[in-house]
């Protein structure tokens, strides 16, 4: 196919592009005029399992180009969303590292390859864009002979500035075996009066690579042996930010306009001037500015701050920025600022931004509040362990600031960094694999030889045919048999067996439902019995593979084998209760959205036979009296008998019609729509009631939290209503027997129940603090005289911490303010892991510099623990009663060393 003719005579007269948003137009309709689709920016979370997040314009084509699924179209044209934080410390000391950034690109699946690619990439580059030639240089791999042909006899560049590269630069794998392919890039040379002699691509000051071209034509074996690929394809990327740097002439990606409006937002709220600053605060200021952008787009796609995976990637960019800020002088908390700035910035191009606002603007209050709560306190440790001058910061030293006061260990890298340290990184590690042994309550397996056998059998095989929207019993053909994690070709009686049948009516677990329930019928035609059957298997769960279903169960009756004919059916009683529940999920968005917040979005579900859950954005708890008002509109809605109907339509058609999406899942170009007219209507592809009135009744079963910005409502529909209240009924019935009650007397005789346990804990706190006095008069004969000190070190158990605390304090009043008391004991003899210690210091001993707080707080180490308070009186726990003798022993000779 030949290049598509030259648009330099309708580009005559026009502005060349300048700003962000003019470049990232120009190229899109560069390619939409050369017959690519247009493609909205995937999620930044990504299908892809083997990475956290979106890191390059091609991830979401990856299936693609490796043939795991079919192509948009013959050619495509996005600018992507990505986000890199592998060298994240260099942002904001270079001119071109990033965490957020935009990737234009075009995609040929299988259509045009290196004359086109090669022809359309120096057009735009020079006749839309307005780049001198004079200013561009190419590489090309070092073996690429016709692509450095086309550049110098068909392009016509100078062969002194087309550069050869070696396999590490410009040579794409997808992985150890697959597709590959040589690659091609463009630089832009600031200085190209130095001459075409020895250029040195490296030289980051004066060549920007701006454009790569990667050209995929071969498929690598195990052997590494090369193989043309009968379909080749072209996967190009050019950086949004590099040639916005390169077209509006400033030093950095970050003094574009992409990015140096939060950078002023960020300086008007320090306060400061960014020309004015020293390089030091306007890297504080760059940091600030190209985080912004990444956590606002990350929380814009799901992401919400925790402790693990992408969730731990937010939390450690968003405090970054926040103690940048606090570097600059930023005392109050300032994220919801930024993230308006960046919304307001970024919405343009990505409009779901201004949907997702409230919920973005929440994330970042949460957030920064939790780490201010801590942040100080964290900051004086660390400024502590720094004034100490060590040689490194330990392992120790690091998880306590990432485990008590939240600082991720990159952060506390990053400080170290400042002040010439490093950190014992296998030490943290080392600690964080002890507490993770700890808390670890249970183990979860996966079993790798049964999926592998599963993706083995169905390697070959076509998608399962669905029948279950109109029919709960099909008649059906073994494909595939997986017995005891090995395929089989026959399975009996007694046997685990997993099946995939040709077409199937029962559902495969999806979209939070969960699969269907049954059997599969040998030798029977359709009866509704299972006693004529010369085959049973008991099918306990559906599940899918790619497009494949499988179903799990057991064999009951005879053997099952490859290519038999089968019934396949389900069971209604539990297909009824998963399509009330699944409904009655429905009708709950509807109902929060209308009375509770309409900025409500789901994040994550479970229908099940027994219950549903619905899990959602909301950042507060749902009331008593709302709940009561959900339940009772969902509950008029199932009364008044709503007629569903559900079509299939073009995604885009659906959306318009104002169908409801889950916030980041992917859907084909053709949906299935849920619509339960003037309710509710949403894409879903799970089975449903005909009617609401099928629904019966719907009760709320609890509402909580789940994490930071996520709320649960567990609720039963249908049938399992019955079941709830019939258990409550139970428990209620039980407990009049035992309080001799009625029912509605119970909450009132529980209630003075418990006032009456509560006084008699105090009465016995009471009694076990005399006692505790009573003890420790008996210990001030043991103090030791240092001078004109008075030192008591002493244990006392079964005290608890109060009790503790006020003999403590007893004992110091009778020494005088040069008394020094340090009692330490469990509070229950028997259990070794309730260590409290407790010092209290006279006037006299805190004026010589021993304070009460961090004097207990590092005794309080030696047994697991930690504390602090007051320099006249701290408290302090632990979990390792058998170092107390020895952390006693020590508190002593500390006191001592410190007052003699």
């Amino acid at each position: 196919m030949a290049a598509a003719p030259s648009s330099s005579a309708s580009l005559a007269g026009q502005p060349r592009p300048r700003s962000g948003a003019e470049i990232r137009e120009a190229f899109l309709a560069f390619y939409a005029a050369r017959d690519h689709r247009r493609l909205p920016s995937a999620s930044l979370v990504p299908d892809d399992p083997t990475v956290l997040l979106t890191i390059a314009g091609m991830l979401p084509f990856k299936p693609v180009f490796l043939g795991q699924a079919p192509r948009p179209a013959a050619r495509a044209t996005t600018s992507q969303k990505c986000i890199r934080t592998n060298d994240i410390e260099n942002v904001g000391r270079t001119a071109r590292h990033h965490t957020f950034f935009e990737m234009l690109g075009n995609f040929s699946f299988g259509d045009y390859f290196k004359a086109e690619a090669i022809a359309w990439a120096w057009e735009l580059s020079t006749e839309v864009f307005g780049l001198d030639p004079r200013h561009l240089v190419v590489s090309v791999f070092r073996e690429d002979d016709e692509a450095e042909a086309i550049w110098r006899e068909v392009v016509g560049v100078n062969p002194k500035r087309i550069i050869r590269m070696d396999e590490a630069d410009n040579f794409w794998v997808s992985g150890p075996t697959g597709p590959c392919g040589p690659c091609s890039e463009i630089y832009y040379d600031f200085h190209p009066e130095r001459g075409d002699d020895a250029i040195d691509l490296e030289d980051d000051s004066r060549f920007i690579e701006f454009y790569n071209l990667v050209f995929m034509q071969f498929n690598r074996d195990a052997e590494g042996t090369l193989t043309p690929l009968a379909n080749r394809n072209i996967d190009t990327g050019l950086g949004l930010e590099r040639m916005a740097q390169i077209l509006q002439g400033v030093p950095n990606n970050y003094e574009t306009d992409l990015i140096v409006p939060l950078i002023h937002t960020a300086a008007t709220l320090a306060g400061v001037d960014y020309s004015q600053l020293e390089e030091k605060g306007k890297t504080s200021l760059k940091v600030i500015g190209d985080h912004s952008r990444a956590i606002t787009q990350l929380i814009c796609d799901g992401v919400t701050a925790s402790n693990l995976g992408r969730g731990y990637i937010l939390r450690r960019l968003l405090r970054r920025v926040v103690r940048h800020g606090r570097l600059l002088g930023i005392d109050q908390p300032f994220l919801q600022a930024m993230g308006e700035a960046a919304i307001a910035l970024m919405a343009p191009a990505f409009p779901q931004l201004l949907e997702r606002r409230e919920a973005i603007l929440a994330e970042l209050g949460r957030e920064e509040a939790r780490f201010l709560d801590t942040l100080e306190r964290g900051e004086k440790l660390l400024a502590e362990v720094l004034a100490s001058r060590p040689a490194a910061i330990s392992g120790a030293q690091a998880f306590e600031l990432y485990d008590t006061y939240g600082f991720p260990l990159e952060l506390t890298e990053e400080i170290a960094e400042e002040h010439g340290l490093t950190v014992d990184r296998d030490g943290f590690e080392a600690a964080m694999e002890a507490q993770r042994q700890r808390a670890k309550a249970a183990a979860v397996s996966v079993d790798l030889t049964v999926q592998g056998a599963l993706a083995a059998a169905a390697a070959d095989l076509p998608d399962t045919r669905f029948e279950g929207y109109g029919a709960l019993e099909h008649p059906s053909q073994v494909l595939a048999l997986v017995v005891n994690g090995s395929p089989a070709e026959r399975a009996v009686a007694g046997e685990a067996v997993q099946v995939m049948l040709d077409a199937t009516p029962f559902y495969g677990e999806s979209g939070g439902q969960i699969g269907d329930r049954g059997l599969l019928l040998g030798g029977v035609l359709g009866s509704e019995g299972a006693g004529d059957a010369g085959v049973i298997v008991r099918v306990e769960a559906v599940s899918r593979l790619r497009k494949q279903f499988v179903h799990q169960g057991r064999v009951e009756r005879g053997s099952l084998g490859l290519g038999d004919r089968v019934i396949a059916r389900v069971d209604r009683a539990c297909r009824r209760r998963a399509q009330a529940h699944h409904t009655a999920t429905h009708l709950l968005q509807a109902a929060l959205k209308q009375l509770v917040d309409p900025a409500i979005a789901q994040a994550g579900s479970l229908v099940d036979f027994d219950r549903l859950r619905f899990d959602f954005h909301c950042p507060r708890a749902v009331s008593r009296e709302e709940l009561e008002r959900v339940e009772e509109l969902i509950n008029g809605w199932i009364a008044d008998a709503h007629e569903l109907e559900v079509q299939e339509m073009e995604l885009e058609r659906a959306r318009a019609a104002g169908a409801v999406a889950m916030f980041g899942e992917k859907y084909d170009a053709q949906v299935r729509v849920v619509d339960v007219p003037g309710v509710s209507m949403e894409l879903c592809g799970g089975t449903h009631v005909a009617n609401t009135a099928e629904i019966g009744l719907f009760k709320i079963v609890s509402e909580t939290g789940v994490a930071a910005g996520i709320r649960r409502i567990e609720a039963v529909a249908g049938p399992a209503v019955l079941a709830y209240l019939n258990e409550r009924d139970a428990v209620v019935r039980e407990l009049g027997d035992r309080f001799k009650a009625q029912p509605a007397e119970i909450v009132e005789r529980v209630s003075a129940m418990a006032e009456e346990l509560k006084a008699t804990g105090k009465a016995l706190a009471a009694a076990r603090a005399e006692l505790a006095l009573a003890k420790a008069a008996a210990l001030a004969a043991q103090a030791e005289p240092l001078g004109s000190f008075q030192l008591l070190v002493a244990r006392l158990d079964g005290v608890e911490g109060a009790g503790l605390q006020g003999a403590a304090q007893q004992l110091q009043q009778q020494l005088g303010e040069g008394g020094a008391v340090v009692l330490g004991g469990l509070s229950d003899p028997a259990d070794l892991t309730k260590v409290i210690l407790v010092a209290a210091f006279g006037a006299a001993v805190v004026q010589a510099g021993a304070k009460a707080g961090t004097f207990i707080g590092t005794i309080a180490k030696r047994c697991g623990g930690g504390g602090g308070g007051r320099p006249a009186l701290a408290q302090a726990g632990g979990r390792d009663g058998a170092a107390l003798p020895a952390a006693l022993a020590e508190a002593r000779d500390a006191l001592a060393a410190a007052l003699g």
